[in-house]
């Protein structure tokens, strides 16, 4: 079965292929009973273990089980274990919130069952149904709530302050590069496929990532603490649900650095990609242009119902454009009017320069897919690395063209690909710090740009995960 993760996660060993049972260093507790001597261990009909003791007495045995966390602290392998990790994470987890919501006595029991939704899954099923997105995305509002779910938001409004956070982090950066500052070339860090890469294998890497929290964890954060808050609910009793293009977003939601410990509640309790939505549609009996149009709901008041919205700058987010042309304009006073991308080996490596009488002022690229990654991660490790600032993601074309996206045949991947990229564009855009509510909720919210509670609400941090060592790790 071809794995549905990034080829980053695929490829971030030799042998990452190889069986869970070889390559996974979970510790486990063994406890040892005085007096116990040597056991047997039957196996039962139906796959449980009992260990048998000298004296006749039987105990079953747990099974080891692998959570998401447990992959995550794990330098071993990640895309083996896939069918573990989507156990978790997938539509059937959204059904059983929404079975238990409907036979709960009363509210105090329930669940306010909130999705968000990406552009990106709003594009790829707008390119399956032949609608236009705003269609899309009203369908989808509509199809939700008749499952049972309350809110549904678009995670484009997440994604301004995601882009406004890093705008100011490498003016921050770039500002103190000649005083023993923040490392340079500054590194995007909303694709986790990228991310769990780097953390395993590639440490040095960590100090030039980009500590923004991505769209979906901005919208964690948005859902679980001002909107549970207008709510008047505690995290706990919110479940929400993000709707990804991207497998690998469902590692992301996991990390430990997403959890309330006061509420014991994640940030993002589930996260399904597009063509889980495809497959929920298919199982509920669902035509999806049939369905009646309901308007996105909103966060805050002061944002717009109307249609969705999205940003310049390509189907990853817009990350380079936004920071290119908010440097060029705070740094040096230059207007940028059209960013102009030169492809270097491929198009999945392409660079923009700012240059003002023959010197390059700015000096951005964009990385995507494994290979170039890898070019990346060598040329920062030689210090050979040239550029500023660089938007990286590990699917080939970016988040249009993630693992969790609907798929054609392989005579019309490409063509399908096109009409996404489209369908994506053909959205309305603006610039994050104009968006309705995104600057009211920086004053009230989290006590204006720049605040510990900003600081703290929409950044995160990195890890190194050593490599164990294991008998299981020998090459032979």
């Amino acid at each position: 079965m071809a794995s549905p993760f990034s080829g980053a996660l695929q490829l971030t060993d030799l042998d990452d292929f190889i069986g869970p049972s070889q390559d996974c260093i979970k510790p486990i507790k063994v406890e040892k009973k005085a007096g116990s001597g040597v056991a047997k261990i039957h196996i039962e009909d139906d796959g449980s273990y009992v260990q048998v003791s000298q004296d006749g007495g039987t105990r079953k045995l747990e099974r080891a089980k692998i959570s998401l966390n447990d992959c995550l602290a794990c330098s071993g392998c990640i895309t083996s274990a896939e069918s573990v990790l989507i156990t978790q994470q997938s539509h059937e987890e959204l059904r059983k919130v929404l079975r238990a919501n409907k036979v709960s006595r009363g509210p105090s029991s329930q669940k306010l069952v909130v999705v968000s939704v990406s552009p990106q899954s709003v594009a790829s099923l707008a390119a399956r149904f032949q609608l236009n997105p705003t269609d899309t995305a009203r369908k989808l509002t509509s199809f939700f709530k008749k499952l049972g779910v309350h809110f549904v938001f678009d995670t484009a409004f997440s994604r301004n302050f995601s882009l406004i956070e890093s705008q100011h982090e490498f003016l921050q950066r770039f500002r103190s590069r000649t005083n023993g500052g923040q490392a340079l070339p500054l590194l995007t860090s909303a694709c986790p496929g990228w991310i769990c890469y780097a953390e395993k294998t590639h440490s040095h890497v960590l100090p030039h990532l980009s500590t923004a929290r991505s769209p979906q964890q901005v919208m964690g954060v948005l859902v679980k603490d001002f909107f549970a808050q207008q709510q008047h609910l505690p995290p706990d009793q919110l479940y929400h649900v993000t709707v990804m293009p991207c497998y690998d977003k469902k590692l992301e939601a996991s990390r430990p650095d997403f959890f309330n410990q006061e509420f014991q509640t994640r940030d993002v309790d589930c996260v399904i990609t597009t063509g889980e939505v495809f497959k929920l549609l298919e199982e509920e009996g669902v035509s999806f242009p049939d369905l009646e149009l309901a308007p996105l709901d909103v966060l805050s008041n002061c944002a717009s119902t109307e249609e969705p919205t999205s940003h310049e700058g390509g189907g990853s987010g817009g990350y380079l454009e936004h920071v290119f042309r908010y440097a060029a304009r705070e740094l040096f006073g230059i207007h940028v009017a059209e960013v102009t991308y030169k492809p270097l080996r491929n198009k999945d490596f392409q660079e923009v320069t700012l240059e003002r009488d023959g010197q390059v002022l700015l000096h951005f690229a964009v990385a995507y897919g494994f290979r170039n990654i890898q070019n990346l991660v060598q040329k920062l490790k030689r210090g050979r690395c040239p550029y500023h600032y660089v938007e990286v993601m590990a699917c080939p074309s970016g988040c249009l063209n993630g693992g969790g996206q609907l798929r054609a045949s392989d005579a019309q991947g490409r063509e399908l690909l096109h009409q996404v990229e489209q369908l994506y564009t053909s959205v309305r855009t603006q610039l994050p710090e104009e968006a309705p509510g995104v600057l009211e909720l920086y004053e009230h919210w989290l006590q204006g740009q720049g605040s510990d509670r900003a600081s703290r609400l929409l950044h995160t941090q990195y890890h190194t995960v050593e490599r164990a060592g294991s008998s299981f790790n020998i090459k032979w």
